[in-house]
């Protein structure tokens, strides 16, 4: 008898296992993922957006021995005042591959430019290749009515990469200072993040010249505690799944 596969199993893993809340939404104990790695992936905008939105998330899946990437569309070349795109980007990239080794995920860069991305048949070609090679299971991006332009591109680029993806890999959308920049979002999902709380705020903190301490206080501490109260924990990170059959509810492998 052949071995399953990686999809076979990771299915069957998602059928047999409980929802761990009967209401909707649910609550997701992230660390408790299938035996058998996963890949899984993020894609964010700038630099310090997968940080703020879902390290937590992430550090959970590479705790557990699963295979983290995060690709960044861009390398926050315009986001230093006072520095060119280049020093700005030789800063800030540096300051996510820190991000990254505090996570446990490895960083890759799509190269499009800050404030000039593009959303076009040679950026989606880009994108789709970037993405295959990692063999993703599991994506997450940016809420496609973010109101940065940049983190529209990566969710449309991301979304098309997934389409072309056989199978689909599962598609998770995360929030990044919502009210001001994500609009209108929905989260079907929750994942407690309590536990590896230190592990996110010392990712975004990472990125000194952004000021990440800041970002946490003023935008995403305040969100992940409200998140916690929804979820019933103390502090959560939440998500839209694009649903795409009966494993809505649950994160593959967990």
């Amino acid at each position: 008898m052949n071995p399953p596969s990686r999809r076979t199993f990771v299915k069957a893993s998602v059928l047999a296992t409980p929802l761990l809340l009967a209401q909707s939404p649910t609550l997701i104990a992230a660390a408790e993922t299938a035996k058998l790695p996963l890949r899984v992936v993020c894609v964010g905008a700038h630099p310090d957006d997968p940080e703020s939105s879902c390290a937590g998330t992430l550090a959970l899946y590479a705790q557990a021995g699963h295979k983290v990437s995060i690709i960044y569309l861009t390398k926050g070349e315009r986001g230093i005042p006072g520095k060119s795109e280049d020093e700005a980007a030789a800063i800030r990239s540096a300051e996510a591959e820190a991000a990254c080794q505090i996570i446990g995920a490895e960083a890759l860069f799509a190269g499009q430019i800050d404030g000039a991305t593009t959303i076009d048949s040679a950026r989606t070609d880009e994108m789709g290749k970037l993405l295959s090679s990692c063999r993703p299971d599991i994506v997450f991006t940016h809420w496609p009515i973010d109101a940065h332009r940049d983190h529209q591109a990566a969710s449309v680029l991301t979304f098309r990469a997934v389409q072309a993806i056989k199978p689909h890999p599962h598609l998770y959308y995360f929030e990044v200072d919502t009210g001001s920049e994500s609009q209108g979002f929905p989260p079907n999902t929750y994942v407690d993040v309590s536990s590896v709380l230190d592990a996110k705020k010392a990712a975004l903190f990472a990125h000194h010249s952004q000021h990440g301490e800041v970002i946490w206080s003023k935008h995403h501490e305040p969100i992940a505690t409200w998140r916690g109260r929804e979820a019933g924990v103390p502090m959560a990170e939440a998500f839209f799944r694009l649903n795409r059959g009966p494993l809505a509810k649950t994160l593959p492998g967990t």
